[in-house]
């Protein structure tokens, strides 16, 4: 039996991507736009009945976000999804906070969840069969799919999703607008718990959204020292107004430079903050090639290099002898690890001794205001400005 609370309404409001309208190279942005709001029908669809259908409340705007927005990230992965829909719009956006107003006839005996109840998502759709989920790494599926990429996102009024992927959220203890960003956080919760991090020095490389969350989560799970390396003064004064003991600014590289060999002069300064031998653990969040080259070259010997930056492309190891010799342990780190790194995520955010989520939503959200776009407010150019001015925008539904 399904149980459903939702007004009887055909179509909602939404953010979407359109390949007929919008050509991938040509284009910039998303449309404003109405879908067919999603329904559970377990006898056309019996998987229907571990699903639930949710009412967004709040959905955050992404890195992943931004790439598409720019049409430099996740082309392929959109076009082919479409193709196997037999579609042409895809609904963006894969964090969120929001209410069930709907579930399948097995969701509460075996999920535990009900109408009414606030839940945030896990992004990465699991197969729950391939070898890697048979083995517990369920955050490398092999058959994954990731929502508001390869398939509708919540970007959108409604959202339908597998309740497996669903978290229940106390609002008593984790403000809405927060709980909306729990994805993006536990991202950096999955970064800084591959390596121990207590009694460390740390260097983060790159200060945009997850770079300050691993700031904050780095303090908090024991780190004695953080360093931030960041060439964008305002997340630069982000990264210490958040904990970071120093902040290094980058320079264009020297002429001659190779583009993607690492500085000299920043891995000095780096090394020269901890302590002349270098980061115990540096935590590559940039993606770009001289960055990784950067952190590798900061590390102090026997450390560890967390390379969670995503950019496409071959990328070139400067030094490689030295990388073997000096005994480094390289780390790659994707999404979060379903759900050990959510219940860290909860922990950290609902334990308001750390401050960490009254500077989430302080700083990095900006009181809560600012950097909330509501869906009826969309514009192109307007929204333009508030994803320049704001690490992590909302949208309102």
């Amino acid at each position: 039996m399904v149980a459903d609370t939702m007004k009887s309404i055909d179509t909602m409001k939404c953010l979407v991507y359109d390949k007929s309208s919008m050509p991938w190279d040509t284009t910039r942005g998303f449309q404003a736009a109405r879908q067919p709001i999603p329904r559970l029908d377990e006898a056309a669809r019996p998987a229907d009945a571990e699903c639930a259908l949710v009412k967004v409340i709040y959905a955050g705007f992404c890195g992943s976000d931004r790439g598409i927005w720019n049409r430099v990230a996740f082309k392929g992965m959109i076009f082919d999804s479409l193709k196997r829909e037999q579609s042409t719009i895809r609904v963006i956006g894969h964090e969120m906070v929001g209410e069930i107003v709907a579930i399948g006839s097995n969701v509460a005996a075996r999920y535990g969840l009900s109408v009414k109840d606030i839940v945030s998502t896990e992004s990465h759709i699991i197969c729950g069969t391939c070898y890697q989920c048979r083995l517990g790494q369920t955050h490398i599926c092999s058959q994954d799919v990731i929502i508001g990429i390869g398939r509708d996102g919540c970007f959108a009024e409604y959202i339908k999703l597998p309740a497996n992927v669903l978290w229940a959220t106390d609002t008593r203890k984790i403000r809405l607008k927060v709980a909306a960003i729990q994805e993006p956080f536990g991202n950096a919760v999955h970064a800084c718990t591959v390596a121990d991090l207590r009694g460390r020095t740390v260097a983060v490389f790159g200060c945009g959204t997850i770079g300050l969350f691993v700031v904050m989560v780095a303090r908090a799970l024991g780190a004695t020292r953080v360093i931030g390396i960041e060439p964008n003064e305002r997340n630069a004064e982000l990264a210490r107004k958040l904990g970071a003991d120093e902040v290094i600014s980058m320079r264009p590289p020297k002429n001659g430079t190779q583009p993607w060999g690492a500085d000299k002069d920043l891995v000095q300064a780096v090394r020269a903050a901890c302590g002349g031998i270098g980061a115990d653990v540096s935590m590559e969040m940039a993606g770009f090639n001289s960055s990784v080259n950067n952190a590798i070259q900061s590390t102090r010997r026997g450390g560890d290099v967390v390379l969670f930056g995503l950019k496409q492309g071959n990328f070139h190891i400067q030094a490689f002898d030295r990388m073997i010799v000096n005994g480094l342990r390289l780390h790659s780190v994707i999404g979060r690890r379903i759900f050990e790194s959510w219940y860290i995520t909860r922990n950290l955010l609902e334990d308001r001794s750390n401050r960490i989520q009254d500077r989430i939503y302080e700083d990095i959200l900006g009181g809560g205001e600012e950097s909330v776009v509501h869906i009826d407010s969309f514009a192109f150019d307007s929204f333009e400005k508030t994803l320049a001015a704001w690490p992590k925008p909302l949208i309102q539904f």
